[in-house]
């Protein structure tokens, strides 16, 4: 029933002309510079027939490779220009769009999966997609109840194509440097494989968007579809308009480019906090930024309890990777952020190495530690922060260069696995700020939402630890148990 290229071997053979392209491709040029042309000339067609290549391979074969092409397209902010250019549209338009399904492919699987009735729930349904992605796509279509409505329906073979990609993929992980050089692209693949069940598991986002769509029912500021219909490879949640990420980043005024990032901040935090899920998909093509709404807003809200009446508003798409964090974002990461721009190197480091950052097997130096992380957390050290693809070079230059001592000490830090899903939506966002060019007041949602980023968090948290040992001391002394060793929670 699919047109969704399966066939491991015919799957492996294409991405497999990836790299193989790359050389073909340099070595066409060569040809050209000894017919005369000049080198840059050449190099700019090499790198836009390469980007060519990448969209039309990744995006046909949508499942992981197109995955992958998603991941990368954050990053590309912090490549060179010369680099990052021929690439940046290439892997934009794989956040927004890729070769959609056949229609008779999209009827099979309704047909199947919610029944041969399958049109009497909809007034209207649209064969041509709106929106094609990795593992599924999405159809504008009317709820037999009138509301407008997004049908999100699974590839057919999606799994075994998800599986299959990244499997090939990690393979020839070194090869693919060419898609953005200085980065690992190795452990980004295998954190993308251990998330296939749950992304394919469309009960699971449904469960995901409907708990921040309960949560943001009443914010004035995000906005979050409700779930209308959900069965295995089906997934129908009310339809919001509004303006792609993507083309913010393209083509946004100063007012919305600032909006959306300050927005996009705030959601990264907030939504931990106040959901216990992080959103752990955050490219520009799963963000829309709306008009201001005409009613429901609150009034009298200020700049400061989140901005003016009026203000544009970030729609947020696609909970099928999350990260469930009951208790919010660790505390650890507040605490450090927190003794970090105190300039405690020794209490940054006692952290890193009870989180397990640093092994026991390695002795840093405290100091050159507290070095290496003061320029990335530059944005949080004054009230607000432009971001730019200048700073993020900047960084990943730092770091990347084998000659830099920030790259030796780099290399022998560890990445806890708790961390690990933390740490690439983290650095993702970074990119899409950096892509954006925003400029963004990031400590206000640090001091609102990050446990232990401000003193008075700490004190409240070390007084009510204080006060549950008492009582638990009080309980065993009650109980017969010896004083001073309290009942275990």
């Amino acid at each position: 029933m699919s047109d969704l290229p399966r066939k491991a071997v015919t799957r492996t053979a294409k991405l497999a002309a990836l790299p193989l392209g790359f050389a073909g491709r340099a070595t066409w040029g060569l040809g050209k510079r000894i017919g005369g042309k000049s080198a840059e000339l050449v190099a700019r067609e090499v790198q836009q027939r390469t980007a060519d290549q990448l969209f039309k391979t990744l995006g046909e074969l949508k499942g992981g490779a197109m995955k992958l092409g998603q991941a990368l397209s954050v990053f590309e902010s912090a490549l060179p220009e010369e680099i990052a250019g021929p690439y940046r549209a290439a892997l934009t338009k794989l956040q927004e769009a890729a070769p959609p399904l056949p229609a008779r492919t999209v009827h099979g699987v309704l047909t199947e999966r919610i029944g041969e009735d399958w049109r009497e729930y909809f007034l209207e349904f649209e064969d041509t997609p709106a929106a094609a992605a990795s593992i599924g796509q999405v159809h504008r279509a009317v709820w037999h109840d009138g509301r407008e409505v997004a049908v999100k329906v699974q590839y057919p073979g999606a799994g075994e194509a998800l599986l299959s990609d990244l499997a090939q993929l990690s393979r020839f992980a070194r090869l693919l440097g060419p898609l953005v050089p200085g980065m690992d692209i190795k452990p980004l693949i295998k954190e993308l494989r251990d998330r296939v069940a749950e992304e394919l598991d469309y009960e699971l986002e449904a469960q995901a968007q409907q708990e921040h769509a309960a949560e943001f029912e009443d914010d004035p500021d995000v906005v979050i579809p409700q779930v209308v219909h959900q069965s295995d490879q089906v997934l129908v949640t009310e339809w919001i308009d509004g303006i792609p990420l993507s083309e913010v980043i393209a083509e946004g005024t100063e007012e919305q480019r600032d909006r959306a990032g300050q927005l996009l901040a705030r959601f990264l935090f907030s939504g931990p906090a106040r959901t216990g899920l992080l959103h752990a998909d955050p490219h520009p093509g799963n963000f829309r930024l709306l008009p201001p709404a005409e009613e429901g807003q609150t009034e009298g809200q200020t700049e400061e309890d989140g901005g003016p009446v009026g203000s544009w508003r970030l729609g947020v798409l696609d909970f099928g990777t999350v990260d469930r964090l009951p208790g919010g974002l660790p505390r650890n990461i507040g605490d450090s952020l927190r003794l970090a721009l105190e300039g405690d190197a020794a209490g940054v480091y006692g952290l890193l190495r009870e989180e397990g950052f640093v092994k026991e097997s390695i002795d840093l130096d405290p100091d050159a530690v507290l070095d290496y992380l003061l320029p990335i957390i530059e944005p949080t050290q004054v009230e607000e922060f432009t971001f730019s693809r200048g700073w993020i070079r900047e960084q990943a230059a730092r770091i990347a260069d084998p000659r830099s001592p920030a790259h030796q000490l780099g290399r022998q830090l560890n990445l806890p696995p708790s961390y690990v899903l933390i740490h690439r939506v983290t650095l993702s966002t970074i990119g899409v700020l950096c892509q954006l060019g925003a400029t963004v007041r990031l400590r206000d949602e640090l001091e609102a939402w990050l446990p232990g980023f401000l003193a008075e968090d700490t004190e409240t948290a070390d007084a009510e630890a204080e006060g549950t040992e008492a009582e638990g001391a009080e309980y065993a002394e009650e109980e017969g148990e010896p004083e001073g060793e309290p009942v275990q929670a």
